[in-house]
């Protein structure tokens, strides 16, 4: 039985109600970014209605698959770029996040564990690569953040004979792995505590359970890998000076 979930009153009243509660709250707790949660929900409704129509012609061919799917990537490149800083520091962003992406989708293709279809390409590519964008933006900036308030630190291990990238390695690992903890977190807890998004997408497309299952162990497993590769690359690029070290 297949169950759809319909855009109507109920609908907006709860999209409406939602966004009141997240605005409201991180309002009265004086966070300072009630307006970017309504500007990010403002976004996500217009950007959703114009890709579902989009949608429509691009999964009709492959070369418009092919470079929606660039564009993902562009977009997420730019977004990591955003958080981490400007210029080649920004620039080198995109590098963390399409190598931890593009062979992770390949080989999910090449494997047939993905239809070589473009209605299952995109949704998982969209998956893998939003999990680079976070995972490089997270690392990226702690990694950042660690390389300037604990420069006396590093100055100390290069006194004693470290290379700037061991000594930069010594203190930044540790927010490689935070990066990671988000996604063991979900993998863990997954059906105990949530249902991801593909299971439920699957069950409501008209699935059965067991194949809901299946795709959503693909996605996760897809996204610990990702997400392993993408900070492991940021803060290499970082060590390396290869991303210029934030002033002092």
């Amino acid at each position: 039985m297949q169950a759809m979930i319909t855009p109507g009153v109920g609908y907006a009243v709860a999209l409406v109600a939602l966004l009141g509660v997240a605005a409201g709250v991180v309002g009265a707790a004086r966070l300072e970014i009630g307006r970017a949660v309504v500007t990010a929900c403002i976004r996500a409704t217009v950007q959703l209605a114009a890709v579902s129509a989009v949608l429509v012609l691009v999964l009709r061919s492959w070369l418009l698959t092919s470079a929606f799917i660039t564009t993902m990537l562009v977009v997420a490149s730019v977004t990591a770029a955003r958080r981490i800083g400007s210029g080649r520091r920004g620039l080198l962003a995109g590098v963390a996040v399409t190598v931890g992406a593009v062979p992770v989708v390949a080989l999910l293709l090449l494997s047939g564990a993905v239809p070589v279809e473009p209605i299952a390409v995109v949704p998982i590519a969209g998956i893998v690569i939003g999990g680079a964008m976070a995972a490089t933006s997270l690392a990226g900036r702690r990694a950042l953040d660690t390389v300037r308030i604990r420069y006396g630190e590093i100055e100390a291990a290069l006194a004693l004979g470290l290379t700037d990238r061991e000594a930069a390695l010594l203190f930044c690992r540790p927010d490689a792995r935070e990066a990671l903890l988000p996604p063991l977190d979900q993998t863990r807890t997954v059906g105990l505590v949530t249902l991801p998004g593909a299971f439920v997408g699957v069950m409501l497309g008209g699935a059965s359970p067991v194949e809901a299952r299946a795709a959503q162990l693909l996605a996760l497993v897809g996204l610990l890998a990702v997400e392993g590769v993408a900070p492991v690359v940021i803060i290499e690029l970082i060590a390396r000076r290869l991303i210029p070290w934030p002033a002092r």
